[in-house]
């Protein structure tokens, strides 16, 4: 059956009893279609292709009626030409080569007597017009731009910014047109007109200094808005045109960005936005926001930022979830700018981290990691130890980095310090980084004064909880070590001291072993312990033959580590006094600081994610920031074909580097004494802590998966069994005895270079090179490459993060392998993109002290 017309085809589809039905249906009207275009009906061709267009609504295929459409916009007719521009918009796109015969008929249409039929060429050329089109179109737009209808203006107004996406070069044609419709009186064209403009000034930097000179206007119309009364046309909710407002104000923004003068001239009208803006309609909350963002972007004056700030922390109490999530992702941004005026909101931040709303706790949570200073260092700790209580799983790995990482920054004391990370591992235990755990170690064993505290603590806490592995992990490292402690003296910080007795300990770790929460890693911790406490003076002859009798049962156990290092310890019983020797306290470690990058739940944090900072990953994977093998070719760039040294660039394509070995360790020394002398393999990022002997086994390889920044060394045996790795300490050096070097400053980008070598490794340099943005622009893309000369060869890690945010710092790990006494010299090359304009440079480094490589 044909349908002769579109009312009758959607009478009969809606009548289909089944979608086979319909889709039938579509089929037999497509065939009759089709067959009546092959008949140049044209009285029927309006009626077909509006049928088609339902079809095509519909998803069924339509494309055979993209002749017949532009035979529509040839009709003289006004429906005829509505109907076919409306088929072309839809049948169409800029990619058709069809496309081409349309240019001729808007050209055609463009300059019609009838406004309408101009609008409708207009609104087809806005929405596909392609690269091609805009060209051959360009002077018929700006013609119409300067047209004495408003009608046609606007729709002139959007054509041109087409134009400008397609073909950024045209920008300068419409310069002087748009400059005349920023004086427009009708809100419509000037609306278009300011798009037009932003476009404009985002696209071209010689065209936003000639527009810095209608700040003056665009401030005018802006008063105009706020001071006008109640005008039927504009209003919404109260508000005259709070579209156009929140045009004018986004491109003030970008005006009046980096331009002193320019932002003089609308400081007294965002202030009076500010004041007189009703805050009570999400219509005013919109203005209000719009208003923030310029303040924060241009150069304003402190007061005017102080009061953007203070609209955001008025936007926290507001009742609308999304409102607060803008006022915290703002918040957020401007932290680093002006902290004082966001602290001053720090009670009504901390009360969203017990919003219902996930994302809103999220945001809260980084918030509140950017307030905490020496001062509120005490208070923000406590709310985020309570919010640690209740918070989800997903937020427990980067609160406790966070509060451990403030912890160590901010700590008035060590014993605050040593009770807020005891806080930590008793609450979230199972979330704690390896490099926090270590960290608090090295806090302990340095200092002695508070062994006895807390190793008391612990103990208690070990009691009453074993299901946190951290806090498992911490208890069997500190009552090993210092175990004689608490039972001469008993456990500290009660009322009244309750006395410890070494077969309290033993039992306490020994039900470890037991327990459902035991694993390979526990295990190995509680062996170790137990054979430190069964060497101490205070454990008796009774608990000694205890703790044999336990490693005799482990010799057999099928677990390979679990069975050496019992085997190993067993075998300690028999050397008499060299025993005590072996087992004593373990001398205080290298007091480092944690660094870490900024933490995130999902982003792994500083070396946690690259190996020891230090290098003792012996054998790494040269990579580079996510460059391909093509990198090599850049050499002959870099270095250029003169005598300059050739240079060793990391890359996929470079060979991999076996740096100078170490000396044997005193470990290995002792470890002879039973007769099993380890493979000299180099020691990993990752490597026993403190004061557990290493066993015969080498440590562990970092993975071998290819998307791994480490991987195992060529150099060792297959067949060793690789030893579970325990949390390590970090390897940088103290952050006091750190010393950064500026490489690179342009274009609010800051590059800071930070050494590192160790006495065990002459020749080894770590360079932690840092990454951040001043004002408040991000920097994009960055790509950051590093070429030594031919004497000495470099490797590197991935770049933490491309995308460089203000108020954040990232980080790439590089090591230089120079000779004993030579200078380190590096080739830097940088891109990146900045105010959507792309950067590349080039410098010479070499101002790192001499002797870094050791040496006379």
């Amino acid at each position: 059956m044909v349908y002769h017309n579109l009312k009758a085809l959607i009478k009969g589809i809606r009548a289909c009893k089944t979608v086979a039905d319909e889709r039938v249906l579509i089929q037999q009207e497509s065939a009759a279609i089709r067959a009546s275009f092959r008949e140049e009906d044209s009285f029927a061709r309006h009626n077909n292709i509006a049928k088609l267009l339902y079809i095509h609504m519909l998803g069924s295929p339509a494309h055979f009626g993209q002749i017949e459409c532009l035979k529509l916009v040839a009709s003289p007719r006004f429906s005829d030409k509505r109907l076919g521009y409306l088929g072309i918009m839809l049948l169409l796109d800029e990619n058709q080569e069809v496309l081409t015969l349309v240019t001729n008929s808007l050209k055609n249409d463009m300059n019609h007597s009838n406004m309408y039929a101009v609008g409708l060429a207009l609104c087809t050329f806005a929405n596909i017009a392609s690269e091609e089109m805009s060209r051959d179109l360009a002077n018929e737009i700006e013609k119409l731009l300067g047209s004495s209808n408003t009608y046609i203006r606007k729709k002139a107004a959007l054509c041109a910014l087409r134009v400008i996406k397609k073909v950024p070069d045209l920008a300068d044609h419409f310069t002087t047109k748009a400059k005349n419709l920023l004086t427009d009186r009708n809100h419509g064209v000037l609306l278009s007109a300011i798009t037009l403009v932003t476009e404009m000034v985002q696209t071209e930097q010689a065209v936003l200094e000639e527009f810095r000179n209608a700040v003056p206007l665009l401030v005018r119309n802006l008063k105009s808005l706020v001071t006008t009364g109640y005008s039927p046309e504009h209003d919404v909710s109260g508000i005259t045109d709070p579209f156009l407002q929140v045009k004018i104000l986004r491109l003030l923004r970008l005006l009046g960005k980096g331009d002193a003068r320019a932002s003089d001239t609308m400081n007294d009208i965002l202030a009076q936005v500010a004041t007189n803006t009703d805050s009570s309609k999400n219509v005013g909350n919109s203005i209000l926001y719009e208003t923030v963002l310029c303040v924060l972007e241009i150069e304003a004056d402190s007061g005017l930022r102080v009061m953007a700030i203070n609209i955001l922390g008025k936007f926290l109490s507001n009742k609308d979830n999304n409102i607060r999530y803008v006022a915290l992702n703002t918040l957020n941004k401007v932290v680093s700018i002006d902290t004082n005026a966001v602290q001053r909101h720090r009670n009504i931040i901390l009360d969203c981290l017990r919003d219902g709303d996930i994302s809103i706790r999220r945001r809260a949570l980084e918030l509140s990691y950017a307030l905490i200073n020496e001062q509120n260092v005490r208070i923000l700790i406590r709310e985020l130890l309570a919010f640690l209580e209740v918070a989800d799983d997903e937020f427990k790995l980067g609160l406790t980095t966070q509060i451990c990482l403030a912890a160590e920054r901010f700590a008035p004391n060590k014993r605050w310090h040593i009770d807020t990370v005891l806080r930590v591992l008793r609450l979230a235990g199972n979330f704690v980084r390896e490099e926090i755990l270590s960290a608090f170690i090295r806090l302990v064993a340095h200092t002695p004064e508070l062994q006895a505290y807390t190793a008391s603590k612990l103990f208690t806490a070990l009691k009453s909880d074993i299901s946190q592995e951290s806090l498992t992990l911490a208890a069997a490292w500190i009552l090993g070590e210092y175990s004689e402690i608490i039972v001469e003296g008993g456990l500290v910080d009660e009322e009244h001291p309750k006395t410890v007795t070494d077969k309290e300990i033993v039992d306490l770790l020994l039900s470890i072993l037991d327990s459902p929460y035991a694993n390979y890693l526990s295990r190995q911790y509680v062996l170790a312990a137990i054979t430190k406490i069964s060497s101490r003076p205070t454990t008796s002859s009774n608990q000694q033959d205890r703790i044999a009798e336990i490693l005799a049962q482990y010799t057999s156990t099928p677990e390979l580590e679990l069975q050496q290092r019992a085997v190993e310890f067993a075998s300690l019983f028999n050397l008499g006094q060299l025993r005590e020797g072996v087992l004593e306290r373990m001398p205080p470690p290298e007091l480092k600081a944690t660094v870490m990058g900024v933490v995130s739940e999902n982003k792994p944090v500083g070396s946690s994610s690259g190996g020891d900072l230090l290098g003792n990953d012996e054998v790494a994977s040269p990579i580079t920031n996510g460059q391909s093998s093509g990198n090599q070719d850049l050499l002959a760039d870099i270095f250029g074909s003169s005598g300059t040294p050739s240079a060793s660039i990391s890359g996929p394509s470079a060979s991999t580097v076996n740096p100078q070995k170490s000396q044997q360790s005193t470990i290995d020394d002792i470890l002879g004494l039973f007769g099993n002398t380890p493979s000299t393999t180099p020691a990993t990022a990752a490597g026993p802590p403190p004061g557990f002997m290493s066993t015969s086994s080498p440590p562990p390889p970092m993975t071998t998966d290819p998307l791994s920044a480490f991987s195992i060394s060529t150099s060792q045996s297959p067949a060793t069994a690789p030893t579970p790795t325990a949390p390590a300490a970090p390897a940088p050096l103290a952050a006091s005895r750190l010393m950064s070097y500026s490489a690179y400053e342009k274009n609010s980008l800051k590059i800071t270079l930070t050494p590192q070598t160790s006495p065990a490794k002459p020749g080894v340099v770590m360079i932690l090179a840092r990454f951040q943005v001043s004002g408040g622009t991000p920097a994009t893309g960055l790509s950051f490459q590093a070429a030594v000369p031919k004497s000495q060869q470099l490797q590197m890690l991935p770049m933490s993060n491309p995308d460089i945010s203000p108020g954040s710092v990232e980080t790439q790990q590089m090591r230089v392998i120079a000779p004993v006494g030579s200078a380190v010299r590096l080739r830097l090359r940088i891109s990146y993109a900045i105010n959507g304009q792309s950067v590349q440079d080039q410098v010479d480094f070499s101002g790192f002290p001499p002797g870094l490589t050791g040496g006379a």
